[in-house]
């Protein structure tokens, strides 16, 4: 369980059995592609607070640009290998929007990345 004031988790024990089977069989009845586009839209999203992209007051505090770097990479290796699986229909607004995040994160960085050399290129290629 997420708190509403920091990024830790605390982990809670299922009260019985049961609501452990229910939830397996509510995440067996999720369609691959669902799960593949939520995981990318979390990371999308965490990488966007990483880079300050955040609406909030404290967009630039919450800036991190190592983490935003991990986190966009993790979404390229993600898009990349699981394009082919669920087809240029969901595959498509997945990297415009992991390239809307490399082409920020070369904004915000003070020291830029060589061509190629960037967050997730070496999945994608150079964005530029």
């Amino acid at each position: 369980m997420s708190t509403p004031d920091s990024n830790s988790y605390v982990f809670e024990p299922a009260e019985a059995s049961g609501d452990v089977s229910q939830q397996i069989r509510d995440i067996s009845e999720v369609p691959a592609i669902e799960v593949i586009t939520t995981a990318a839209v979390h990371l999308m999203s965490a990488a966007a607070v990483k880079l300050g992209l955040a609406a909030e007051e404290n967009a630039q505090e919450l800036k991190d640009l190592d983490e935003a770097r991990k986190l966009i990479t993790a979404l390229a290796g993600l898009v990349t290998a699981a394009a082919p699986e669920i087809g240029s229909q969901h595959a498509g607004p997945l990297r415009d929007g992991l390239r809307s995040l490399q082409l920020a994160f070369r904004e915000e960085s003070l020291i830029p990345d060589a061509p190629g050399k960037g967050p997730g290129e070496k999945y994608t290629g150079a964005v530029n």
